[in-house]
């Protein structure tokens, strides 16, 4: 099956649906690689998400937290990080990068390093609302983490300064403003520090 999109600039931000079902995993990837400036994920109904590269305020704040994310692991040593270039299929079919995420060591030692998308899920993963973002669709993404095995997520919203914490079985916890969100479960000890972030 080919899959090619004329003019993708055309279809940024749009759901596409593959004639004759969902690709796989090799389809998927040489789709992405035609394509290598824009965010393409798959939903579980295996319809293409592609999005604009982001803003330069939402890629300067991504660093922050993926820096520290990262900084923190390797201190730690219990798992490692990565940021939104990693493309994880979850349980449900779905294709999904997230702007931040951790995997512990039990997880990670399962896979090989060739893997270029894994059929695994992170246990922390951070989402960052940027201005194009509507919150009901990140809000629905985070409850798509959680009920695929993540055990801790953050969405934040720097537009509302607030961070919303989504746990399983749990209602998410909403901080306004904090200066600090500190990890627990997975990442207690990771503290990410927000004052750059905003």
């Amino acid at each position: 099956m080919q899959f090619v999109v004329d003019d993708i600039e055309t279809f940024a931000g749009l759901v596409l649906q593959p004639e004759g079902g969902s690709l796989t995993d090799e389809q998927f990837l040489a789709f992405c690689e035609q394509y290598p400036d824009y965010r393409i994920e798959s939903t579980a109904e295996g319809n293409i998400v592609v999005q604009h590269p982001v803003p330069l305020g939402t890629s300067r704040r991504n660093v922050v937290i993926t820096a520290q994310l990262g900084v923190w692991a390797e201190r730690d040593g219990r798992g490692e990080g990565f940021d939104s270039s990693t493309g994880f299929i979850l349980a449900n079919g779905a294709r999904r990068s997230p702007d931040s995420a951790w995997i512990s060591n039990e997880r990670w030692n399962t896979l090989t390093d060739d893997d270029a998308m894994w059929h695994a899920t992170p246990e922390f993963v951070i989402e960052q609302r940027s201005k194009s973002d509507r919150i009901r669709t990140l809000r629905a993404r985070m409850h798509e983490w959680i009920t695929n095995g993540v055990s801790l997520g953050w969405l934040i919203d720097p537009k509302e300064r607030t961070v919303e914490i989504y746990r399983p079985g749990a209602a998410p916890e909403v901080l306004t403003e904090p200066a600090d969100v500190v990890g627990e479960g997975p990442v207690a000890g990771f503290v990410l520090k927000m004052a750059r972030v905003w």
